[in-house]
Order: C-alpha cells, then structure tokens, then sequence
C-alpha cells in the first residue's frame, strides 16, 4: 500500500512539473523509479502507459486555457510517436544490466541539460509570430520520441528547450503543444513496449496510481504554466535529476564506487546545485523587479 501511495505521489509530482515547465514527467518518473529498483525496460513502459492518460488530461486542459499551437502539435507528434515506438522496441531488447546505466546516463545528460539551461539563460525573443518549419519539426520530433522511449524521458527537455530557443512560440504555447502532442509519443512507447514485453511484465496497479495522481495534477499545472517561475522550478527539477541519476550510476549495480567516493560525489553535486538554485532564484527576482521598473511609466517633471 505504501508503494502505491508513492507512486501516486510519483504522479502526481511529475505532472506537476511537466505542465508547468514543459518537460520532465518521464525524466523525473523514471528517474524515481529507477531509484527504487525498477527494471529500465519496465520503468518506461509504466511511464508511457501513465502518460497515455496524463497527456491527454494535460492537452485538455491546455487546450482549454489556450495554450496549444495545433500546427506545431501537427508536425511533431506523428514523428515522434514513431521514434518512440522504435525505442520501446530497442531498449525491451536489451538486458537489465545493459540497460540500467545506458538509461540512467542519457537522464543523467538530460537533467545537466535542464539544469544548465535554466539555471543560466533566459527566454529568447525577437522572433515571435514566424512560423516553425516541418522539416525542421518533424525530424526533431522523431529523435525525441526516440530518446523518450529509451530513457523513459526525453521529450520535454528536446522539444521544448528547441522550441523557446527558436524564440517563435510564446513560452505558454511552447508548453502546451509539447505536452498535448505527448500524446502520441506515449501511444506510440506504450505499443512498442506491449509488443516487446507483454502485459503480464507491466505492474498495471502502478500504472493507475500514478495515472491517477497525474490527472489530478494536470489542471492545476496548466494554470500554474501561466504563473510559476519556470526558470526557478526548471533549476531545482534539473539538479534533483542530476542528484538521483548520479546515485543510480555511482551504485554497486552500476560503477560500484567505494562508499566514500559516492559521499565525495554527492555532497559536491549537492553543492553545486544549491548554488545553482540560489543564483536563479536572485536571477529571477532582478529580472521580475527589472519588468516592473519597465512597465512603471516615468513621472512628469514638477513645474
């Protein structure tokens, strides 16, 4: 009862960040998992089966509050359900022990991503309203479906840190259409991993847990995206993943690092990340007093 009660808050955490930031529910729900002694192969396919249901109950509720580009969702999600289906299908082949450190690398990468990206750059502008091309969309939908499927996470941190960088979405609407278009990519994982694994290898109870602490979460983020300081959230998601993947590969079924190399290491990513997160933070509050100053018209000059 315990782990389903943790699986649900698992869910419930993880939609909580990917709606309000864009990416991160397989990256942070995979990771979690993992930390627990799931398989790779079966903590992907618990995440993509999750998703199927978080994905469309986050779509509606950014279609909802208007955040959805349909002709970015269009381009992306096709392709991406198809680069996920193939990853399903590569890492249902390979070997837990193969497998274990392979996974927790790229989340290992991609968290470093995050935290990088949003601990040290804004949101670029000067090109909102230009269309983004498919053939720039839709092969980048397939890599990331690819990687999603793989690492149990992946789509997000691709997708979206693209698509702000491209400077073309308003930062609401670059969230929303990743996550509605997710859809298709956790449809296409799942059917992948049902071929490669079977039903009978797939804790369907964990699944509803944290499908159901998922869609409890995902109103309450998509009206978070429009509200939250998603450079500060992006930080501290980051380092938490760096934090937790560090762990998995520095752990006896992995590196085997002695006792006291793994403490070394973690105090020095802990430290490194509270930092990381103190000067977003600081970042975030001269930036919001810089907007406020800007939009304060100046006073007339006394007579």
């Amino acid at each position: 009862m315990q782990v389903l009660v943790m699986l649900g808050l698992i869910g419930f955490g993880a939609q909580m960040i990917d709606g309000s930031l864009g990416m991160g529910f397989g990256a942070t729900s995979a990771t979690m998992l993992l930390a627990i002694g799931t398989s790779p192969a079966l903590a992907s396919a618990t995440v993509h089966l999750t998703q199927v249901g978080t994905t469309l109950a986050s779509g509606l509720s950014h279609w909802r509050f208007g955040n959805v580009d349909w002709q970015v969702v269009r381009r992306i999600a096709v392709p991406g359900g198809i680069g996920a289906f193939a990853g399903a299908t590569f890492l249902s082949s390979l070997s837990t022990t193969a497998a274990t450190p392979l996974v927790a690398g790229v989340l290992l990468v991609l968290g470093t991503y995050i935290l990088l990206r949003f601990t040290t750059a804004g949101v670029p502008q000067g090109k909102l309203g230009q269309p983004l091309k498919k053939r720039v969309l839709a092969p980048l939908g397939v890599v990331a479906g690819f990687v999603n499927a793989t690492a149990g996470g992946g789509w997000g941190p691709i997708n979206t840190s693209s698509l702000l960088a491209s400077g073309r979405l308003e930062p609401r609407r670059v969230v929303g259409s990743v996550g509605t278009s997710e859809f298709m990519v956790a449809v296409g994982a799942s059917t992948g991993f049902v071929f490669g694994l079977g039903l009978g290898g797939i804790q369907l109870s964990w699944v509803a847990m944290m499908l159901a602490g998922g869609i409890v979460a995902a109103p309450i983020a998509a009206w978070l995206a429009r509200h939250v300081p998603a450079r500060v959230l992006g930080s501290a998601v980051g380092g938490l993943l760096v934090l937790l993947n560090v762990r998995t590969l520095a752990s006896e079924h992995a590196f085997a690092l002695p006792e006291g190399a793994r403490a070394v290491i973690y105090t020095g990513v802990v430290l490194v990340w509270a930092t990381a997160l103190l000067y977003t933070v600081r970042a975030h509050r001269q930036q919001s007093r810089s907007d406020v100053a800007n939009r304060v018209p100046a006073r007339p000059p006394s007579p």
